[in-house]
């Protein structure tokens, strides 16, 4: 299956430490001269580690072409031990890529269909990212839809983020992952896939039989046999486990089953007796097979599913690691020309760097691999769901970088060790070369904004630093940083606690790490609960899934057809019959309507039921259909007239007007697209879109806000392929023909073998399942109404054709039309009309701030004779008053005034309620004071908690806010005293 950490819903391997006893050495193996796959400094650095024989790939002699192409460029290597001769044979390393194309042709030997990977977001909504290569296949495995194929193999590209602090410190930790799967849907079941995989692990990969060990579910006596009487395997090499460790269950409920894994051995000569799988100093599980038999009810008892699956999963950079004999996977040629990358940035020897050092440079070989896949994928950083975890990732390679020394081209080093990784990308999706620019520039942006964000961060530490000295020395005890606040500078402004508590203390402030540990267990815990379970459910056998084959889609080619109700719902329950009046989902056989998807909005309609006599019996409205469960169309909306049954036949009618609404729209956008690319930029490419009735909305990727002649030319281009009354060119092909004949893909879209891809000739080709004009002429006219940015480097212009411009501009008219009345001018008239406004607005504004400042001032020199002296050795003068309803900008003004009349020493405080549920607050101090080492700004925070806000400022000048008027008498009160105290003490 597709989860070899996850697979009993437990933490299956622990770390071990690298060591050089790991691999014993295999006699009959040798070493001369050695190749690898991306260069001879792994090489080297392997052998003068470890010392290992070298793992001979079995029948690579007699693989043909195949057999070539796992061959590794050779590399000379210089002997390493005495014991190693001229006749030693030369052999080579087996790479990630041969691995993976090895167990995809192996299975497709035995009748197995190769899926290309699925993206890393995936189509269900109870799972945050794919982190399972069985989770493409989930509908399959719930009979939700049918199989396509009887069985399938892949290389699923998979995303953890449960156990990121791992990463790095144990040997097989990752964030980014492949899992290769073979899968079977109701077809084989426990003896061929034991059978083929000890057949792929022994002979096609040539791992020795007796370093093999197996483990199956301690009931599961069938499995046993398999292994034991068929297979070979020796009784003492195949351990019966628990419920908690052999038993694979979804969840509560649902679709679960025993499995067996098969470990490898690394040091056979530990014997047999008292043997611990789960030491991972010695073993390392690489391969598990589930086999899902059962279904688990609400009541707890499991009964036999009518389709027994097989989900397996064998970890790539797992087996990367045993065939290539390094001590983790980190070092195995799919992350390690990543390693040395960071390496050579940073001015460090990897082989030669001590742990820490090690573990920052797999944080970063690690965490680049992840995001550089996930933002080809479409997952942008932001600060919610998916594009968290890009941010998080991004923040968690520049802190390690950072402390490494790693300097970049325009301070951004993300980039560049990202480079390596869209090199190394070929064999695992083709598609992050041609993504490439956007990849890194995404990463660059993100990287520079996160040194900003740092940068604050240390400003907050210092103030939470000076917080944490001053309440102590209030309080006369230990000056600590609470660990909520050091979880704070590590989620948010990515502060390693460690940094935090070498700062802390060097101010004499400690840490508290117990509370740190707490905040970080909870957001672990949180995490887990989110992001680290694939939900499946076995529904009723009464289940209208069950019975219900993807709708036919005709809309293509008729906006009418007539259809079977195969299922009706009422709020998500199937029911027999709905009367007027109730709102409805329809499941139909065959569909005119367009279902929500690529942007473009579900068409509207109606459902007509006729009687005997042709007589309409029942109508219903449709305002919106839906995809579910693959290519289920689920029609919404109302019974306006009779009573519709399930097994009716009806008359689907799509709405022609608002069809061909979403028609201009659509083709508009692939125009739209084309026009960015050919008069802004060739690197933009699409983030997201909307096809509606009434607009287009088009958000895509660039840095800047396009220009009013920018926006010009783009509409007039359009204008101009729409005048020039192309036909439009529709096929459907095979993806790969498909993306070199240049049809754009959109950006994260996830897309099939076999494409439709939508061609206006001479201006544009995407590979597009929505509907289309046939021919440009068709969208009338183009209209540019906004273009904003909505996130950064995300832009979003939104545009009207066809019969919604009409409906703009008529509503546009209107507008004018009323504002010519009310400003009693023509229209050409208006724009000066509103500037001299606009003055007067102006000049009104000026004249009442100059008003309040007026009063204010007058204000303060009615109080200034309220000052009193403070002090024995130097006398300070002192004013607390309040200021009634002056706004804040005024009540500076008049501290200002006081502490110019009052003159040097003085202290001023003044507070105010400018409006309901508003106070203002102001303190303002001479030289002297702050001389005596008193803050303004330090001083009003605490005084302005009392009425329910915050603030602060320089230490000769401070203002604040808050929200409880009825507080700030006494609060003013308060700043009497304790001004009065500090500085009888100071100034005595």
């Amino acid at each position: 299956m597709a989860s070899l950490n996850l697979v009993h819903g437990r933490q299956s391997l622990l770390p071990f430490p690298a060591s050089t006893t790991l691999f014993p050495r295999t006699p009959s193996h040798s070493l001369s001269n050695y190749s690898f796959a991306t260069s001879s400094g792994f090489l080297t650095r392997t052998f003068a580690l470890f010392s290992p024989g070298i793992l001979v790939c079995r029948n690579s002699s007699s693989r043909g072409a195949r057999g070539n192409q796992s061959r590794i460029r050779s590399a000379s290597v210089q002997r390493v031990t005495e014991e190693l001769t001229e006749d030693d044979s030369k052999d080579s390393l087996i790479s990630g890529d041969s691995i993976r194309q090895r167990f995809l042709d192996f299975y497709a030997s035995r009748g197995h269909k190769i899926i290309p990977s699925a993206s890393l977001v995936p189509d269900d909504p109870t799972v945050l990212l794919t982190i399972a290569g069985m989770l493409p296949f989930k509908p399959i495995f719930l009979g939700k839809i049918p199989r396509q194929v009887p069985r399938a193999t892949t290389a699923q590209r998979c995303i953890r983020t449960n156990d990121v602090e791992n990463v790095g410190r144990t040997a097989r930790h990752h964030t980014f992952f492949e899992m290769l799967g073979n899968f079977s849907f109701g077809d084989y079941f426990k003896k061929e896939a034991i059978q083929w995989s000890w057949e792929l692990s022994t002979k096609e990969f040539g791992l020795p039989p007796e370093r093999l060990w197996i483990s199956v579910f301690e009931d599961d006596d069938e499995a046993f046999e398999i292994w034991h009487n068929e297979v070979g395997v020796p009784v003492e090499h195949i351990k019966r486990m628990g419920e908690d460790d052999n038993f694979w269950m979804s969840g509560a409920t649902g679709p679960c089953g025993p499995c067996s894994e098969i470990y490898y051995d690394f040091h056979p000569e530990r014997g047999t007796a008292d043997v611990d799988l789960g030491d991972d100093t010695r073993f390392i599980e690489f391969y598990n097979l589930v086999f899902m038999e059962y279904n688990k009810k609400d009541d707890g008892t499991l009964e036999p599913l009518k389709q027994k699956n097989i989900d397996t999963g064998l970890g790539l950079e797992r087996m990367a690691r045993i065939l290539q004999k390094v001590p983790n996977n980190y070092e195995t040629d799919l992350i390690y020309p990543i390693l040395e990358k960071a390496s050579a940035m940073a001015n460090i020897s990897y082989p030669l760097a001590d742990e820490q050092t090690k573990l920052k440079l797999k944080v970063v070989g690690d965490h680049i691999r992840a995001i550089v896949y996930l933002i080809s994928d479409g997952v942008l950083p932001s600060n919610i769901g998916r594009g968290y975890v890009v941010r998080r990732l991004i923040r968690r390679v520049v802190r390690a970088g950072r402390s490494l020394g790693i300097n970049g081209a325009e301070g951004a080093f993300s980039p560049t060790i990202a480079e390596k990784v869209i090199e190394l990308s070929t064999h695992i999706d083709s598609d992050v070369k041609i993504k490439a620019p956007r990849i890194l520039e995404e990463l660059k942006k993100e990287e520079l904004n996160f040194v900003q964000t740092l940068e604050r961060g240390e400003t907050l530490l210092e103030k939470m630093l000076a917080d944490a000295l001053s309440n102590a020395q209030k309080s006369g005890s230990v000056p600590c940083l609470s660990g909520k606040d050091a979880f704070l500078l590590y989620d948010t402004f990515g502060f390693p606690v460690e940094l935090t508590t070498e700062i802390a203390e060097e101010q004499g402030v400690t840490v508290d790490i117990n509370g740190f540990d707490i905040e970080m267990e909870n957001q672990r815990r949180l995490s887990r609960a989110a992001h680290n379970v694939v939900k499946l459910a076995v529904e009723d056998s009464a289940n209208l899934m069950d019975i219900i084959n993807e709708t036919e889609f005709v809309g293509y080619d008729t906006l009418s057809t007539q259809a079977v109700v195969e299922s009706l719902m009422v709020n998500g329950s199937p029911v027999i019959q709905v009367s007027e009046g109730n709102d409805v989902e329809v499941l139909l056989n065959r569909t005119p309507f367009y279902a929500e998807s690529g942007g473009q909005i579900g068409d509207h309609g109606f459902l007509y039921v006729t009687g005997s006599e042709m007589q309409q019996t029942a109508v219903v409205e449709i305002k919106d259909v839906q995809k579910s469960l693959g290519d289920i169309f689920v029609h919404k909306g109302t019974i306006k007239e009779g009573i519709l049954e399930v097994g009716r036949e009806v008359q689907a009618a799509v709405d022609a007007k608002l069809r061909q609404r979403a028609k201009v729209h659509h083709t508009a956008t692939h125009l739209l697209q084309s026009a960015l690319k050919k008069l802004i930029s060739q690197e933009i490419s699409q983030a997201g879109s909307l096809v509606a009735f009434d607009r287009l909305r088009f958000d895509f990727n660039y840095g800047h806000a396009l220009t009013d002649t920018q926006l010009e030319e783009i509409e007039r281009l359009i204008n101009d392929w729409i005048e020039a009354s192309t036909f439009l060119k529709t096929k459907v092909m095979p993806l790969k023909d498909a993306k070199e004949a240049g049809a754009i893909a959109m950006f994260g879209e996830k897309y099939g073998e076999q494409v439709r891809v939508v061609e206006v000739p001479g201006v544009s080709m995407e590979l597009c399942g929505g509907t289309h004009v046939s021919n440009t002429s068709e969208i009338r006219v183009f209209k540019i109404i906004s273009e904003q940015g909505i996130a950064s480097g995300v832009r979003r212009i939104e545009a009207v054709a066809g019969e919604a411009f009409i409906e703009y501009i008529n509503v546009r008219e209107s507008q004018m039309k009323n504002l010519c009345s009310m400003l009693k001018v023509k229209a050409e008239e208006v724009s000066t009309r509103v500037e001299k406004l606009l003055e007067e607005l102006r000049m009104s504004r000026n004249e009442v701030a100059d008003l309040r400042t007026n009063a204010a001032v007058y204000k303060a020199l009615m109080i200034a004779n309220k000052a009193f002296e403070v002090g024995t050795s130097q006398k300070i003068r002192v004013l607390v008053e309040s200021l009634d309803d002056v706004v804040a900008d005024s009540l500076k003004v008049a501290a200002e005034h006081l502490i110019g009349t009052l003159q040097d020493p003085a202290a001023v405080i003044l507070g105010s309620c400018p409006d309901e549920g508003k106070v203002s607050l102001v303190a303002a101090f001479t030289p002297a004071v702050v001389d005596l080492g008193i803050q303004a700004g330090k001083f009003i925070g605490p005084i302005a908690k009392l009425c329910g806000g915050g603030g602060g400022g320089k230490p000769n000048f401070a203002q604040a806010g808050g929200r409880k008027p009825e507080n700030l008498l006494s609060a003013l009160e308060k700043a009497r005293e304790d001004i009065v105290s500090i500085l009888s003490e100071k100034a005595s």
